[in-house]
C-alpha cells in the first residue's frame, strides 16, 4: 500500500527542544519553535521508517501553494513522483513561513486536501477520541451525509493540535467532494491503522466513524475552486440567477447580481451568495470588484460600453465555477 503521512508536532517538537513551558501564541515564537522541531521531527521519522527498511521524504506546504493552480498541480506531481518511488511522503505546513498564524489552519485541511490530490482511497484522521459521537456519547459508525445537525456535535481544539472534532468533518467534506473515504479513530489504539484499512476494504466500519464520499465527486479544476483557492470578497445573486447557475450550468452574467462585497482582483476566487446570504458557490471571476459593482444588474450588451472595452463577457465563466451546495 502507498502511504502518505501528514503529520503535525513541528512546533510541539521545538518548544520541547527549547525548554519553553508551554506553546507559544506570538506568531515569531511558533516559527522559531517549528524551524527548530521541523528537524527533530523528521529525524524521528527517518528513525522508525529506517528500522523497516523505508524511506521517507519531507514535503513543507503552505496555504499560499493552494491559491496557485499551477504549484498546486507541481505538488501533486511531486507527491505522486515520491509514491512512484516507493518514498513515504511526510507532509507538513511551512510553519517556519507561513502567515495568518500559520494557518492552513489545521492538519486535519491540509491531510484532506493532499488526499485529493493524490487521488486517494482513503483518508485517515486519528484523534484522541474513538470517531464523532452522538448526543449520548456513543460512536456513530457511518455517516452518509455531513448535516447541521452533525456539525453541532462537534467540539473544540484537540490537546495539543490546533483541530478538533470541527476540523476533522470540514476535512470529510474536503475529501468526500473528491471521491475519498474518511474515518476518524482514535490514534492511540493499537494496531488501528491497519484496523481501519482492513474494515474499509472489507465494506464494514467497525473501527471509528466512517464518512461516505460524495456520489459525483468534484474534479481536479473544480475541486481547486472549491476547496484549495482561498475565496477573496463575495457576490450576492437573486433567485432566477441562483436557478440558473445550479440548473443550466451557466455562466454568472451581471443581470443576476444584487451587491458585491471586495475586494478582489481578475482571476481570484470568489464568494458566490444567495440572497439570504448562504454560500452555494465559488468561481474565478473575469474584472475586479469595482467593475462588478459597477455592472450589477446590466444587462451583457452594456458591458462594453460601462467599461470601455469588450475584454469581458461575464463576471463567472461556467468553466470557473464550481457549485457547492444546490
Amino acid at each position: 500500500r502507498r502511504v502518505v503521512l501528514v503529520s503535525s508536532g513541528a512546533v510541539r517538537a521545538g518548544v520541547q527542544a527549547l525548554g519553553w513551558r508551554q506553546r507559544p501564541r506570538a506568531v515569531g515564537l511558533k516559527q522559531a519553535a517549528a524551524a527548530v522541531g521541523q528537524g527533530r521531527l523528521m529525524a524521528h521519522y527517518q528513525e522508525a521508517f529506517g528500522a523497516r527498511d523505508r524511506i521517507v521524504g519531507q514535503v513543507l506546504l503552505t496555504r499560499q501553494l493552494a491559491q496557485d493552480r499551477a504549484t498546486y498541480v507541481n505538488a501533486q506531481t511531486t507527491l505522486t513522483t515520491l509514491l512512484r518511488h516507493k518514498v513515504v511522503p511526510v507532509v507538513n505546513e511551512n510553519d517556519t513561513v507561513a502567515i495568518e498564524e500559520l494557518q492552513f489552519g489545521d492538519n486535519d485541511t491540509l491531510a484532506a486536501l493532499v488526499a485529493s490530490l493524490v487521488s486517494a482511497d482513503l483518508l485517515v484522521l486519528l484523534t484522541d477520541v474513538e470517531g464523532l459521537w452522538d448526543a449520548e456519547r456513543r460512536i456513530i459508525p457511518y455517516v452518509g451525509q455531513i448535516t447541521d445537525e452533525l456539525r453541532a456535535l462537534a467540539g473544540g481544539a484537540g490537546k495539543h493540535g490546533s483541530g478538533g472534532m470541527a476540523t476533522k468533518l470540514a476535512a470529510a467534506e474536503i475529501a468526500g467532494a473528491a471521491g475519498v473515504t474518511t474515518v476518524i479513530a482514535r490514534g492511540h489504539r493499537v494496531g488501528v491503522l491497519r484496523e481501519v484499512v482492513e474494515a474499509a476494504e472489507s465494506g464494514s466500519h467497525s473501527v471509528g466513524t466512517t464518512f461516505a464520499p460524495r456520489e459525483r465527486k468534484l474534479q481536479g479544476r473544480k475541486h481547486w475552486l472549491a476547496y484549495g483557492a482561498r475565496p477573496n470578497g463575495s457576490i450576492t445573486v437573486n433567485a432566477c440567477a441562483r436557478r440558473v447557475l445550479i440548473q443550466d450550468h451557466r455562466s454568472l452574467l451581471p443581470t443576476g447580481i444584487i451587491g458585491v462585497q471586495g475586494p478582489f482582483s481578475p482571476g481570484e476566487t470568489v464568494r458566490v451568495l444567495d440572497e439570504t446570504g448562504m454560500e452555494f458557490a465559488r468561481g474565478q471571476v473575469t474584472c475586479d470588484w469595482r467593475d462588478v459593482d459597477r455592472l450589477r444588474g446590466l444587462h451583457t450588451a452594456d458591458i462594453s460600453e460601462v467599461l470601455g472595452h469588450n475584454r469581458v463577457e461575464e463576471i463567472v465563466h461556467r468553466d470557473n465555477l464550481v457549485i457547492l451546495a444546490e
